[in-house]
């Protein structure tokens, strides 16, 4: 049986501009159901440490409730593992009797779900304790208390976001079988291609039912997905997100992009990886977030020349500042055990905090713009972390180099061939030494929330050393 193309184009799935909640959000909600009528579920969002969407599901007498008081959410659901499960090396969660907060619904995030079976909404959450203050474990508000000091400044960000994700095949017969990459097929034959097949229509054109669903599925949702490429590995793709002046929305674009191409490939049956490092023999995937600045008057601050080029010396300070913080900041970067299987020479992945105008070996890229769009690409990032905790990062970098005037270091010259030079931590345990040693990101992460997320992902690195995977016994149960 062929698989189902996801329908959008009845009059309940028209393309909704943003509206703008009064009361709590109650008229948006309002306005949402005047145009689907026939709506049966509401499921709530909520990311967690990871970045994984939890939440549940509302039928339609309560879904007033995230639009108006606000609806009890275990506030435990945000201090979560790979696996959803909470840690024992925390209070929060455990001890403490795991309480309730306040879950409210995001203003202008309310949308349709087109690949459920009943006629469903969605609606990203945001946390608040019994008192009405921020839940200082929500990634969200973790990422609003890293905004507030370049707001202080009248710097206002724009931001984008750029996700690489594999394409599997459908699983085989065969128990505990590896994921396999979708291979795109040589042209009149059913065998598989052979290379990477980078920027290939071809293999563009062999997902266009995917690709066509998929965008369809993001107008609907209000994903701003713009190009896609065909990236360097077979099966993998690339889809980017237009800029937007507000990072808390950006970063939901991010979760609700991952899973969109998640249900989407399941229609198709197909699946999508967002790991990291999926495969040992093929590139891993990234999170690369572009990122300018806009002062009170609208102007790009990045915009001008400096002793390096053609861009500004709060660029130089910001990329300063960025470089600055990059080693504290890796165990946001590559949140997990598969995060630092990514970084190894030669994959365009960075090994050091370098920077350099139009070149994909380092850091923090300046690509080639004009004055309107100059901006710094970050690139250290991997597919897997938490959009708004990598975000909330950045912001702190930018910060504290604006702050601080923080020198750059030499700059990488276009075309110029980097002798790679390994100074970031590139192994989970020195990563979560130089998080904990961190000196300047508590002071945006919140000093508490900096402490738990230091336990956290040292708990689960801990519990991934507790397991004896197969390799083991491949390489050393012969050992005398």
């Amino acid at each position: 049986m062929a698989p189902r193309t996801i329908g959008l184009d009845g009059p309940g799935n028209r393309e909704r501009p943003m509206s703008k909640p009064r009361d709590g959000g109650a008229d948006e909600l309002q306005l949402y159901l005047d145009e689907h009528p026939e709506t049966e579920i509401l499921e709530v969002l909520q990311p967690d440490m990871t970045g994984i969407l939890r939440g549940k599901r509302l039928v339609r007498d309560d879904f007033a409730k995230p639009f108006k008081g606000g609806i009890s959410f275990c506030g435990a659901s945000t201090l979560l593992d790979s696996k959803g499960q909470t840690f024992a090396g925390i209070d929060e969660g455990g001890r403490d009797g795991d309480p309730d907060m306040l879950a409210l619904a995001v203003p202008g995030s309310l949308a349709p779900v087109p690949w459920a079976p009943v006629p469903t909404a969605q609606v990203m959450l945001t946390m608040q304790t019994s008192g009405g203050e921020p839940f200082f474990a929500d990634p969200r508000q973790v990422l609003l208390r890293a905004a507030a000091p370049l707001a202080a400044l009248g710097l206002q960000p724009v931001v984008a976001t750029e996700l690489e994700f594999y394409l599997l095949e459908p699983p085989g017969d065969e128990p505990r079988a590896a994921p396999r990459p979708r291979v795109g097929r040589i042209p009149g034959t059913d065998r598989a291609q052979d290379g990477p097949q980078f920027a290939s229509m071809v293999d563009m054109a062999e997902v266009d039912a995917f690709l066509a669903d998929l965008y369809t599925t993001c107008r609907a949702q209000r994903i701003p997905a713009s190009g896609t490429l065909k990236e360097f590995s077979p099966g993998q793709f690339e889809v980017n997100l237009q800029h937007v002046p507000d990072v808390a929305q950006a970063c939901d674009h991010a979760v609700l992009l991952k899973r969109a191409v998640r249900a989407v490939a399941r229609h198709h049956g197909l699946d999508a990886a967002f790991m990291a490092k999926p495969f040992a023999e093929f590139a891993g995937c990234s999170l690369h977030v572009h990122v300018s600045l806009l002062d009170r008057e609208g102007r790009n601050v990045f915009a001008g020349s400096s002793s390096d080029g053609p861009f500004s010396d709060t660029l130089r300070h910001a990329v300063g500042g960025l470089a600055a913080t990059m080693g504290e900041a890796m165990a946001i970067f590559a949140p997990n055990a598969n995060s630092y299987r990514r970084f190894r020479p030669g994959l365009f992945v960075p090994l050091a905090p370098n920077w350099g105008i139009n070149h994909r070996g380092v850091a923090l890229r300046v690509p080639m713009s004009g004055a309107a769009d100059t901006r710094i690409e970050h690139r250290p990032g991997g597919a897997d972390g938490n959009p708004y905790l990598v975000m909330a990062a950045l912001l702190a970098g930018l910060h504290h180099g604006i702050e601080n005037r923080c020198e750059p270091g030499p700059m990488v010259r276009q075309g110029e061939v980097i002798r790679e030079q390994v100074t970031l931590p590139l192994r989970w345990e020195a990563a979560l030494d130089a998080f904990a040693a961190s000196t300047v990101l508590p002071r945006y992460l919140g000093e508490r929330y900096h402490r738990i997320y230091a336990a956290c992902r040292r708990e689960e690195c801990d519990r991934v050393h507790a397991e004896i995977p197969d390799r083991d016994y491949e390489w050393y149960l012969r050992g005398g």
